[in-house]
């Protein structure tokens, strides 16, 4: 079934292939892939949209010592099958396996860690530009989708690589539609034209006699952008300083091979408008690309769900809430960057969608866009997730805290996230968010304290965040009545002696199975800020160890505020900070994750054991 793909180890014995046998072996490719996520879950369509493309460029470019630059890096399955990780693509996303994004440390391939989106042409311009100060002939490729694109990190980059004579390519991976939809045989011959050396030699000693007639050559150019723009939707980024060619069919392999022939012969910044489609031939990720965006394990049969759970994800109650507050609010507007779907804002959009906004890949402009909203007397919420909000910090601060203003951020993704690994863990929102003057920080321990902490954010008039994980919780009931918790109020969950457990959000619940084994009392914080200073007070009063557990980095993180409560209090008792180490955590099953970080029932008890002896 994969006999030509299984003689592919490396991108070099690719090269040794006849161009008339790629076409099989991306049909291979593909066949291989969806085998192979239906397995092991991930991302799907994004990867079934790159396959000629990539078979494309490992083809031309001379990789690894040329460079490939992949954005964000969902879409580089197929990038990490033809680089010899073929065989490993059952453990991808799992312990000690390979990861779902692009890394450093996994492939000399992997020329540049991503996880987050619109770093790609930043890096590869850093790369030309090393290569240019070496004096070496490798190339830089970027390789950026139309969402990414949207980014303002996209186009400082853009903007500063035009400025510049590296050799670099960027490649926009146009694969919603979005810029131009004209793809066809005449586009794909232009660009060839315009991607030759014929055409290259013949504006450069065009330009060369003009030189001495500026008005004329000026002319030339204008006339030049005129057709091109005419013919193609080049004309921003000629603008930029590159030359634009495009756009073509991505899965036609003889058109992507040529322009990029072409186009690797060629000096200076260089832009390529590729067209793919998401899911490409596969035809549930065709009919719905978004629900195959990220998947479990799958029938590749009929792309049925294996093994999902019917448990009430938070995302989803989050999802609910937002439907019930806006029907109780007509201020409300929700707004999100680029993660509809994943931020659960689904029926919120479709039921008031002139009052939801997704604003692309931009966080910084999310946040300061609901400043302003904000300013003038609407009620925003922003989903974002933990490691996402980490781009807007200085939007979160200076833009919203600073002004006190009434932003509700709903920040899904906290703590560890499984299969994602450290690219998209939230590890770090409790330290940067408690720091931060005006912010209310709360962390729910289960699915209905989720419910009623959206609605005290929404009812607080000044910034708020709510911090949940990711999945589902326990289980437990959800009231659809919603009250507005005491502000900085914790609440004793189960009463002990000794040693008093300090539990914010998701550790709540092994803190409690731990306690029955030790006998302790259990707190559940609620509040990251304001702390329930009270609560602290009479604990540390009654017991021999405050112990402080929460699914965030221990450095700044909650202990480190409570602990400090501790000390302007001038209270001295035994204390023990459990919490995500001083490292970045690889990808695996959130649950082994979280015990060997010492932060399941068991863990807690034998730290605490061990700080008892």
């Amino acid at each position: 079934m994969y006999a030509l793909l299984e003689t592919i180890d490396s991108p070099e014995q690719l090269r040794k292939l006849e161009r008339k046998q790629l076409p099989e072996l991306a049909r291979q490719l593909r066949a291989f892939l969806i085998e192979s996520v239906a397995q092991t879950g991930g991302h799907l369509s994004s990867n079934l949209g790159v396959v000629e493309l990539t078979i494309a460029l490992h083809y031309v470019y001379d990789t690894p010592d040329d460079r490939l630059v992949w954005d964000v890096g969902h879409q580089t399955y197929p990038h990490k099958i033809l680089t010899g990780r073929r065989e490993a693509m059952n453990t991808l996303r799992k312990p000690s396996g390979i990861a779902g994004f692009p890394r450093r440390s996994e492939s000399e391939y992997d020329t540049f860690g991503t996880g987050h989106s619109s770093t790609s042409i930043s890096a590869a311009l850093g790369m030309a530009v090393a290569a240019q100060q070496q004096g070496l002939e490798r190339r830089a490729v970027a390789i950026i989708g139309d969402g990414a694109m949207t980014a303002g990190m996209a186009f400082e980059a853009l903007n500063n690589a035009g400025a510049m004579d590296a050799n670099l390519l960027v490649i926009l991976n146009d694969n919603d539609m979005s810029i131009s939809p004209n793809v066809g045989a005449l586009n794909n011959y232009l660009a060839r034209l315009l991607s030759g050396k014929l055409y290259d030699r013949m504006w450069r000693s065009g330009e060369k006699v003009l030189r001495t007639m500026p008005p004329v050559l000026e002319f030339a150019k204008r006339a030049e952008e005129h057709v091109k723009g005419m013919m193609t939707p080049g004309t921003l980024f000629e603008e930029f300083g590159f030359n634009y060619i495009g756009p073509i069919d991505g899965h036609d392999l003889d058109t992507l091979v040529a322009t990029l022939h072409n186009i690797r012969q060629l000096q200076g910044p260089q832009f390529l408008h590729v067209v793919t489609q998401k899911g490409h031939g596969y035809q549930p990720a065709e009919d719905n690309p978004g629900k195959y965006h990220g998947v479990g394990k799958f029938d590749p049969s009929n792309g049925d769900s294996v093994g999902a759970s019917s448990k009430k994800t938070y995302t989803q109650v989050f999802g609910e809430w937002l439907v019930d507050m806006a029907d109780q609010d007509q201020r409300l507007v929700g707004i999100t960057p680029a993660m509809c779907d994943g931020s659960g804002l689904n029926d919120f959009a479709e039921k008031y969608p002139e009052r939801f906004f997704d604003v692309g890949i931009a966080e910084q402009h999310a946040l300061t866009f609901a400043a302003g909203m904000a300013c003038d007397g609407l009620k925003p919420v922003v989903a974002i997730y933990s490691t996402f909000l980490q781009r807007a910090y200085d939007q979160l601060i200076h833009d919203i805290a600073l002004q006190n203003l009434p932003v509700v951020f709903a920040i899904d993704r906290a703590g560890l996230v499984g299969a994602d690994g450290p690219t998209h863990a939230g590890s770090f929102d409790l330290s940067y968010l408690r720091c931060i003057p005006n912010m209310v920080v709360m962390t729910p321990s289960d699915e209905n304290e989720c419910r009623q902490m959206l609605y005290t954010a929404y009812q607080h008039n000044g910034p708020s965040a709510v911090r949940y994980p990711r999945g589902s919780g326990a289980g437990v009931a959800i009231t659809e009545e919603m009250t507005a918790l005491p502000l900085g109020r914790g609440l004793i969950r189960r009463e002990g002696k000794k040693v008093a457990i300090l539990a914010f959000g998701s550790m709540v619940s092994p803190a409690l199975q731990a306690a029955e084994s030790l006998d302790a009392t259990v707190a559940d914080m609620r509040f990251v800020k304001p702390l329930d200073l009270d609560l602290i007070r009479d604990l540390a009063g009654k017991h021999e160890l405050i112990v402080t557990i929460e699914e965030n980095v221990i450095g700044g993180g909650a202990g480190a505020a409570v602990m400090e409560a501790l000390q302007d209090m001038d209270m001295t008792v035994e204390t023990l900070c459990l919490g995500l180490p001083d490292t970045f955590i690889e990808h695996g099953v959130h649950e082994t994750m979280l015990a060997n970080c010492g932060l399941n029932s068991e863990g807690i008890i034998a730290s605490i054991e061990k700080k008892l002896t």
